[in-house]
């Protein structure tokens, strides 16, 4: 295998690849990044077992294929060495089968490769129906319903998030158990069957991290016990969690006895400032209290103090409530919004709380309430 390559397409290649690496794995190959050079381009692949990556660098003029070949070379290396050479272009050759030399003209590394055969046999094929979706949505959805996850893997199907999808329209779903996020967006096309799968959300939140700001669309393969995500040059899988996704749609409820509209930023920032007062943020809880147009929000510690902001609402009906809840909670919620305001919703002081997007008829955020007496 001999290759010469442009850096910087080099570097983006393997800094997407590496997502997939992981130091504590047991099997040392894949600590490993595989390079398969032949005439059309450079495929590299990387897997810890749980996602594989895997990015095609198409042959341009910014590449220059010698001699075809394959080799694994230890990711974290081949990263620090591409990462801090000063050069444009940088060459790659294997020599005696297992030792490889990356050179430019003044710097000269020799490493170690593992043979391509000791890499597990990863199948990363395609569906002959997949789902297309556009990828700035798709970014959002994963924004607005991650932070909900579970990170308890004592209950792992609560880890993931839950992709419902019947006909055209897409749900997705995640809950700890203590708040829930819910999107729902409709498909361009109808899907031929339904699904219902959970995705572990860390692994999405590593897919979106290679993603770029383009409005291109991505493809969503679905097999039994796994997804493969289609992206322009970039194939990504990941395994699905096996379980029963819980029903959440019974946890919305139909009624409410007072409804408010309120400025997402004004209202994060309130909260912000009242969680100040405290020495524990998981658990810091704060009161609404809401009377006339006005909104108190309260919050106090033992041992350090206490604190009172307000501010104006828009209120439709008649009612005054108090009622609390974890501060970090409602502010992911507020967060997942990009609209200037937000509808909150209240059933009874001890029910849960809806957040509603005025614009964004498919985003709904619920936040259980906390008793404090």
């Amino acid at each position: 295998m001999k290759l010469k390559i442009k850096k910087e397409i080099l570097l983006d290649g393997l800094n997407k690849v590496s997502k997939a690496l992981s130091s504590k794995n047991l099997v040392p190959v894949l600590a490993g990044i595989k390079f398969d050079l032949t005439e059309k381009g450079l495929l590299l692949t990387a897997s810890d077992n749980d996602i594989t990556i895997q990015v095609f660098l198409d042959k341009t003029e910014d590449m220059n294929i010698e001699k075809e070949g394959s080799i694994i070379i230890q990711g974290k290396y081949i990263l620090d060495i591409v990462r801090k050479l000063p050069d444009e272009f940088i060459n790659i050759e294997v020599v005696d089968e297992l030792k490889i030399t990356i050179y430019t003209d003044n710097s000269e590394f020799n490493l170690n490769g593992i043979d391509k055969n000791e890499y597990p046999n990863i199948n990363l094929d395609l569906s002959k129906n997949p789902l297309s979706i556009n990828s700035r949505v798709f970014r959002s959805i994963i924004s607005q319903t991650s932070f909900a996850a579970s990170s308890d893997e004592s209950r792992p199907i609560l880890t993931g998030i839950n992709f419902k999808i019947v006909g055209n329209t897409m749900e997705c779903n995640s809950t700890d158990s203590y708040r829930l996020a819910r999107r729902l967006i409709e498909l361009s096309t109808p899907v031929e069957e339904n699904y219902n799968i959970v995705i572990p959300s860390k692994n999405l939140l590593e897919f979106v991290k290679i993603m770029d700001d383009s409005e291109d669309n991505l493809e969503l393969h679905i097999f039994n016990n796994k997804v493969l995500i289609k992206y322009q040059n970039i194939l990504f899988q990941s395994r699905l969690i096996n379980g029963t996704y819980p029903n959440t749609a019974n946890l919305l409820p139909d009624e409410f006895i007072l409804d408010i509209k309120v400025d997402v930023n004004e209202l994060y920032n309130v909260i912000d400032r009242a969680s100040i007062l405290t020495s524990d943020k998981e658990k810091n809880i704060v009161t609404f209290e809401i009377d006339g147009n006005k909104l108190f929000v309260r919050s106090s510690s033992a041992e350090i103090g206490r604190v009172e902001e307000k501010m104006n609402i828009e209120k439709e009906q008649n009612e005054n409530l108090k009622i609390s809840f974890v501060a970090k909670y409602m502010m992911e919620a507020l967060k997942s919004f990009e609209d200037e305001k937000v509808k909150i919703s209240f059933v009874g002081e001890i029910k849960p709380i809806i957040l509603k997007s005025e614009k964004d008829e498919g985003l709904t955020q619920l936040v259980l309430p906390i008793r404090t007496y």
